[in-house]
């Protein structure tokens, strides 16, 4: 279940706000005259959720490439790096 606070809980309550982010990893709703207004998390929390987002965007530029035939098998590509490091 969602935790949603008032924005005034932002003030007055900060260390309790920080500190269940910190703990659960999830975020904090904030409602500025009753209507949803702002999402609050921690810091590593957000790296997290973000690092998934460009893990994802790569994963679906390899399948895009895959259909466009502009892959190589994996196999190849270790190859060429072997051979590349033995050589210097």
């Amino acid at each position: 279940m969602p935790n949603i606070r008032p924005s005034s809980d932002l003030r007055n309550s900060y260390n309790e706000i920080s500190e269940f982010c910190h703990k659960y990893d999830e975020p904090v709703y904030i409602t500025k005259n009753g209507v949803g207004d702002l999402a609050v998390m921690s810091i590593e929390t957000y790296e997290r959720l973000v690092g998934r987002f460009e893990l994802y965007s790569l994963l679906e530029k390899g399948l895009h490439d895959i259909d466009k035939g502009a892959a190589k098998p994996a196999n190849e590509v270790f190859s060429r790096i072997e051979g590349r490091l033995k050589n210097g």
